[in-house]
């Protein structure tokens, strides 16, 4: 659902309510400005964002990373 955001502020209520299953994408100028997701969504697009950061640290360490400490503890021996 693409709307104006005037038609958001007039009606924000409404939208909130469509946003529990659908976003809603907010239109200013012709232009996308914003899009209204539900708390759920968002919580779970945390998630999946969490979970690709999780993905590439572990291929950094598979690939030599040490780390931070590891990389201290290093250095202080020399």
């Amino acid at each position: 659902m693409q709307i104006t955001a005037t038609e958001l502020k007039n009606r924000l209520g409404q939208y909130l309510d469509v946003a529990e299953t659908d976003p809603v994408i907010v239109k200013k100028s012709g232009r996308i400005k914003s899009v209204l997701i539900s708390s759920a969504t968002y919580e779970k697009f945390l998630a999946y964002e969490d979970a690709y950061w999780a993905i590439k640290a572990k291929q950094a360490e598979d690939e030599g990373y040490l780390g931070s400490k590891a990389s201290e503890n290093l250095l202080k021996r020399k």
